[in-house]
């Protein structure tokens, strides 16, 4: 199990090494739309049913608006930004105000298959493409890994933390895994990360302490830590209602891309609104 966690993560961070150093963008963003397509299925059967033929629909089409919105901007057609900019406001008051306090409930045992939670995952999906594609585009290969490797610092973090020293259960009913210590080991190592990356020109550390102070830069890494946590928690949570082990089987050994992912939506969404709320 552990070769093939390895084998499979070594395949994909060879893929996206490749498509970050492309001449063209259109390797990265049709990379990122597939994995937002793929997520998408996965997130849409959890909370349509297993066999909802809405999810390949709803994949498809993720897939097609993404397409459609890079064409557009590789052409430098950016008049329809301000779409962009109301997807991401959307999807972080969906976190605040829907998917957070699904957290703080944590009913297990209720149906995952609703409505709401569907249009949450479209409507994050779409702002976590939209958010990095535009990135990409405007700031550079640099500024979006900056980025990612927050979430990437969180769980690498809190998984060995946990493994060493978690005692006590962050939210044992919906993953008995997670541990208080391994949470507060990740919010540290991202703050960590944010105070060295901002020394670097382009980051979005480097960025977003341009715009604001050091103190704030911390505040601010504690936020995005949480968020990271808490949208791997979302997704257990949502796995846990629809009685599944993994969102699918596509990434061999690390179940679907959604569980790659999830704490991905959740981080850049916010990330986004913090950087870029000045320009609106």
């Amino acid at each position: 199990m552990l070769k093939q966690r390895v084998i499979t993560a070594v395949v994909l961070l060879g893929v996206l090494a490749l498509v970050v150093a492309a001449t063209s963008p259109w390797p990265f963003l049709l990379f990122l739309a597939l994995a937002c397509a793929c997520a998408g299925f996965e997130w849409l059967r959890l909370t349509l049913g297993l066999r909802s033929v809405w999810a390949p629909l709803g994949a498809l089409a993720l897939f097609a608006g993404c397409a459609w919105q890079a064409k557009q901007w590789i052409d430098g057609d950016f008049k329809a930004l301000v779409i962009l900019q109301g997807t991401v406001y959307l999807a972080v008051c969906l976190w605040l105000v829907l998917l957070l306090p699904a957290l703080w409930r944590a009913q297990v045992t209720m149906p995952a298959y609703r409505l709401a939670n569907s249009f949450a995952a479209v409507v994050t999906l779409l702002a976590t493409w939209g958010a990095l594609a535009y990135w990409y585009l405007q700031r550079g290969a640099l500024f979006v890994v900056s980025l990612l490797i927050v979430v990437w610092v969180a769980d690498i973090a809190a998984y060995f933390a946990g493994r060493a020293f978690g005692r006590h259960k962050l939210a044992p009913s919906i993953s008995p895994g997670k541990t208080l210590e391994g949470a507060f080991a990740g919010v540290v190592g991202v703050v960590a990360w944010l105070l060295i990356s901002a020394h670097w020109p382009k980051t979005f550390a480097a960025t977003l302490q341009s715009q604001t102070s050091w103190i704030a830069l911390m505040v601010l890494g504690v936020l995005l830590a949480v968020f990271s946590i808490a949208g791997d928690l979302y997704e257990s949570l949502l796995k846990r209602r629809a009685g599944v082990k993994d969102s699918s089987q596509l990434l061999p050994g690390h179940g679907g891309v959604y569980d790659r992912i999830d704490a991905v939506v959740a981080v850049v969404p916010l990330g986004f609104l913090l950087i870029e709320w000045r320009a609106w």
